[in-house]
């Protein structure tokens, strides 16, 4: 940024503009002058902002809150990649020094029919949370904590739960997936209960009701193309996917079964 010690850059940025879901929008072209290679994208676009409103104009709009690769939020596509160029990265986390002095950089939403845009940047991702919400609850028992070792798992299992678990909901997947696909955010929250031992008592149910909002909510359909993986800033492997397929299926014919 302006003032800092070290290297800077100077951008050309084209950066999608939209007052609201119902308004037309355009690419609005801006100058970022001396910005450290240090600072994170967003705090680049926080200099863009700083000088948006000294001259009294509106400011770009754009989600973002931990700046930490952890919330998820800072959901934008940067010269056609989810997130920008650097692989297991999210927005707030890719620095400057990745651009080069004088680069045109282009900076729009992800684009989703399940992402309506709200303003600039920033799209509404709550059909993620309504599809978390129809997984329901988890059965545990609620007596006193249980000894350690009381549900052993086996540590290949532990690790891909973890693996799963990473996933920060951002939607990046979504964003990289010519069908607009939530396959591998969805399989992710399904994996990591769905290899632990307390994820078990509910695990078909669950997984029918998360693949049924999923399609609910104007999402398509995978076609196994692997963006999805390869734009995820946690790198949630595609196997997750060939994991819900499976259950998926089990749990129809079960409930086809009980049904009869």
């Amino acid at each position: 940024m302006a003032g800092t010690t070290g290297k800077t850059l100077n951008l050309k940025l084209r950066i999608w503009r939209q007052s609201g879901p119902d308004k037309e929008g355009s690419f609005v072209d801006y100058e970022a002058k001396n910005i450290s290679t240090d600072a994170s994208f967003l705090e680049m676009l926080d200099v863009i902002n700083v000088e948006l409103v000294k001259k009294g104009e509106d400011p770009i709009e754009f989600d973002h809150d931990c700046r930490e690769g952890i919330c998820g939020s800072c959901s934008m596509v940067i010269n056609g990649s989810p997130h920008g160029p650097d692989r297991g990265t999210a927005t707030c986390q890719l620095h400057m020094r990745r651009f080069q002095d004088g680069q045109t950089v282009v900076v729009e939403p992800f684009r989703a029919k399940a992402f309506p845009l709200v303003k600039d940047l920033a799209v509404d991702r709550s059909s993620f949370d309504r599809i978390i919400q129809s997984g329901g609850y988890i059965s545990v028992n609620t007596g006193n904590a249980p000894d350690a070792n009381s549900l052993p798992v086996p540590k290949e299992n532990a690790d891909m739960a973890f693996a799963a678990a990473t996933c920060i909901g951002c939607g990046a997947c979504v964003a990289a997936c010519k069908n607009a696909s939530a396959s591998l955010f969805v399989s992710a929250k399904l994996a990591h209960l769905a290899l632990l031992p307390q994820g078990q008592a509910e695990r078909d149910q669950r997984t029918l009701k998360m693949v049924a909002q999923m399609d609910e909510e104007g999402f398509g359909a995978c076609t196994n193309t692997g963006a999805c993986s390869a734009a995820c800033p946690k790198e949630i492997s595609l196997e997750n996917i060939a994991r819900m397929n499976r259950d998926y299926a089990k749990a129809t014919l079960k409930d086809r079964k009980t049904s009869v």
